[in-house]
Formats: C-alpha cells, structure tokens, sequence
C-alpha cells in the first residue's frame, strides 16, 4: 500500500470512529473539585458474560493528552462495553490547556488518574450497585493506553514518588490499545507530534521525569497484560508496542501482545469495526 493509500485509510477509519453519536452515562460522580475530575458510569446491559454481578472495565480516553480530546468521544465504546454486560467506568482528566497542541499538564494529569483510581471502588459500590469492583479490568487507548499502563505500575515507582501506592492495585488486569506504551521510543519516533515531551513539561524536564511516567521503565508490574496494536496504525505504530512487551519480558514478565493485521489507530475503539470485536474478547477474557 502506497503511502498516501494508508493515510487515505487511517483518515476514514477515524472519521467512522468519531462520527458516532455520543453515549449519555447512566450517572456522573466526581473525584475531586476540579471540573474534569469526574467518572462517567454505564451500567450494564446484555447478556455479555455467565450471569451475577458485572465486572468492572475502567476506560481512560485518548487524544495525546490534549485538551481538546475529552472523554465525549470514547462513550461510543463504552457504551458498546455496556451492551456486552460490562459496568464501565469511563475517567476524565486533566489535560492540555491554553494552546490547544499542548500535550497534558505535569504533575496534574497523573494526579488525577491516580486519585481517580484511588476513588473508584468506592464510586463503583455507589453508582453502579449490579458491578462487581472486586472484577476490575483497566483499558484505555492510545494516551489512555499509556496512563493506563502507568496506573497498574503505581506500586514500582521510584520511591518518594507521590503516586505510589503501598501495594499492587486490586485488578484483574489492563488492556491497552494502541498503547503511548514506551516514551522514549514514542518521543524518538515524534508520535502525535511532540506529545511525549510536552506531556513531561519540555526538553528540560525530560530526563527527570520519565523514570516517574514511561510505562516501560516500570515493571515487570505483576499485574496480567495484554496490548492490542493495529499493525497499520500510523499514530502509534507498533514499534512502540514491542518495545513495551520487549522491556517486560527482559524484566522478566509476559505481556501478551495481540497484533492485528490491516488495522490501524481508531477501529479499536469503533463499536462498528471488527478489531472492536476483538478489543472486548481480551477484556473479557480477563474480566469473566
């Protein structure tokens, strides 16, 4: 495929992900006292799994960590999680502010997806009484991937840090699609136009940050893995995907890595596309 055919592709298939009607959540509770510290909840619909209390999947929402990319465009899929018998429990952050092209905010991006973690279980047995928290699966994509990536890591960060937790958090799992799951490799391939150091707050700030917020410089984590990477994806490629299950596997950890052929960014997220099909076996596996 000629270059201009694949980004002809990647164009449609994100136009056909974002062209979906937002989802309206079940309920909205907040974690904190900023406005875009809140969780969006879906309850439950279907017949996706063997009966009883429905697991837990935690969506954290894409976008390069820019703030013009909102939990809003992800309802689709957490929606589609919904009709397959998942509670879900869709997470909204702090992001970029000011100039549009600026990539997240240091330190409050992950102040939040910490907190929100931290808040979960509690909302959960709030807001969705027929879940079950103790059958928790984390995913999210792309910039969500990587923040989903770090919040099951939040136990093997550098000591003092202040998002470390005292012990390994209470998951089934994580599913990361399309996964910022690598920051040196990603900022070296100039993935989403400079987003890797923007998000740790410029050149400067680089190299004492990433230890405390590159995925792949935090494990092995101990916590069940799995990465889904479209291989024509030219937003993340999958370069970054391997290198993460690569770095896993030297610190002595199987990440599961599920390539799909002919599919690129944006279908993993598509409640229409095939690789969404896909996407929802993994954390079904994981979840039931």
């Amino acid at each position: 495929m000629t270059d201009d055919a694949a980004a002809a592709r990647a164009a449609a298939e994100e136009e056909s992900a974002l062209s979906h009607a937002p989802v309206d959540p079940d309920a909205t509770a907040a974690y904190g006292d900023h406005p875009d510290q809140v969780i969006d909840f879906f309850a439950p619909r279907g017949e996706g799994g063997p009966g009883g209390p429905a697991p837990v999947v935690v969506v954290l929402h894409g976008g390069a960590w820019r703030a013009p990319h909102d939990r809003r465009h992800i309802s689709p899929f957490a929606g589609f999680l919904a009709r397959h018998g998942f509670a879900v429990a869709s997470v909204e952050y702090r992001r970029g502010t000011g100039d549009a092209s600026v990539a997240g905010r240091w330190p409050d991006t992950l102040d939040d997806v910490a907190a929100a973690l931290d808040a979960l279980p509690a909302l959960v047995r709030a807001q969705l009484p027929q879940a079950d928290p103790r059958r928790t699966v984390l995913t999210g994509h792309s910039a969500g991937g990587h923040l989903a990536l770090w919040g099951v890591a939040r136990h093997v960060l550098p000591a003092g840090s202040p998002w470390r937790s005292g012990t390994p958090a209470a998951l089934r799992g994580v599913v990361a699609l399309a996964p910022i799951a690598d920051l040196g490799v990603a900022d070296k391939l100039g993935v989403c136009d400079g987003a890797v150091r923007q998000l740790l707050g410029g050149d400067e700030h680089v190299a004492e940050r990433q230890p405390y917020a590159d995925p792949a410089l935090l494990l092995p984590t101990g916590i069940a893995t799995t990465v889904v990477q479209g291989r024509a994806d030219l937003d993340v490629p999958q370069a970054v995907a391997e290198s993460y299950a690569d770095a896993a596997a030297k610190a002595g950890e199987v990440v599961g890595l599920t390539l799909l052929e002919d599919v690129g960014h944006f279908p993993l997220i598509d409640p229409v596309a095939d690789a969404c099909a896909v996407v929802v076996e993994e954390i079904a596996q994981l979840a039931w």
